[in-house]
């Protein structure tokens, strides 16, 4: 959102797809963080949660990214960098040690 900020003189960069989208992300972000906060506590269905909007989230910004023309390049950079660091979250969040404190069978 700083970076629309900043650019926001320049309309063939800062579109409106890019101030939903930025907006939709910063939100999302206090959701998970939220999640994580209560899963850190113990909170196995906030663990759920974070797991689900976690892989979700990897999705969308596949999709995102790879729609011609929805968002300028840097956006696209700047949301592929942002999936690839949400797919490592991801991956934490379904190994071993993390299953076992939500309770599911660790073999």
């Amino acid at each position: 959102m700083i970076a629309a900020y900043l650019m926001r003189g320049h309309h063939d960069l800062v579109t409106a797809n890019v101030w939903v989208r930025g907006i939709i992300v910063a939100a999302t972000s206090l959701l998970m963080y939220s999640f994580a906060v209560w899963a850190a506590k113990g909170s196995a269905r906030a663990l759920l949660r974070l797991r689900i909007t976690a892989t979700a989230m990897v999705g969308v910004i596949a999709v995102i990214v790879a729609l011609p023309g929805f968002l300028p390049t840097w956006m696209r950079i700047e949301q592929s960098a942002c999936g690839l660091l949400l797919l490592g979250v991801a991956a934490l969040l379904f190994t071993r040690r993390t299953r076992r404190f939500d309770g599911q069978d660790v073999d």
